[in-house]
């Protein structure tokens, strides 16, 4: 299995990447975003990159150098990333897919399926999958929600403004989230992670 894993990680990776720096670099990775990028869950609980978007990917990775994502931690490991490397990994974890952990307040999913397929009229927040896309696997530049741990996504919510759209001069796709985030309650934020977190 290790020489199948590592012919997969090879021809997943440009080849301006050497196999040895990829698997090294795709192995830090997994020390704070769990074996196969599944996520983590603790204190702090760290994102899943399995399944994940390329594009969000590479644009969050900019977006943490620019400073317009703030995160001590990434701020520092994007500076270091090439373009190749960011398009190695970019595509290794878009091929991964483990398993969500799950765990959410199962009482709390029929609201959140009920958010994230019709929204909240009366608030003026759309449905989610008008740019997540129906199983929730996320759409070009917008990311997967399937599988997120469900802490992560009440804290991503949460704190939206305090840690995207930092530049407002230089703006990206991030911007359409922020005011939704605020429209939305603490349970309404609660029931969307929680469906988002048991899906595949």
């Amino acid at each position: 299995a290790g020489a199948e894993e590592n012919k997969t990680d090879a021809a997943a990776q440009p080849a301006a990447v050497p196999a040895k720096e990829f698997k090294a670099k795709a192995g830090y990775c997994e020390t704070c975003h769990g074996l196969s990028a599944r996520d983590f869950i603790g204190t702090n609980p760290m994102p899943r990159l399995a399944g994940q978007q390329p594009e969000y990917i590479k644009n969050q990775l900019q977006a943490f150098i620019d400073r317009r994502r703030l995160n001590p931690v990434m701020g520092n490991v994007a500076h270091v990333l090439s373009p190749a490397m960011v398009d190695a990994l970019a595509t290794h974890f878009k091929n991964l897919d483990p398993p969500p952990y799950g765990g959410a307040p199962r009482d709390l999913m029929s609201e959140g399926e009920k958010i994230y397929h019709e929204g909240v009229p009366s608030a003026e927040v759309a449905a989610c999958e008008s740019c997540h896309g129906q199983d929730a696997h996320g759409v070009d530049q917008f990311p997967r929600l399937a599988g997120q741990l469900d802490g992560y996504v009440i804290a991503k919510l949460a704190n939206w403004s305090k840690e995207r759209g930092q530049d407002p001069k230089n703006p990206d796709n991030s911007a359409i989230l922020g005011p939704i985030a605020e429209k939305l309650t603490k349970e309404q934020i609660a029931a969307v992670a929680a469906y988002v977190s048991d899906l595949k």
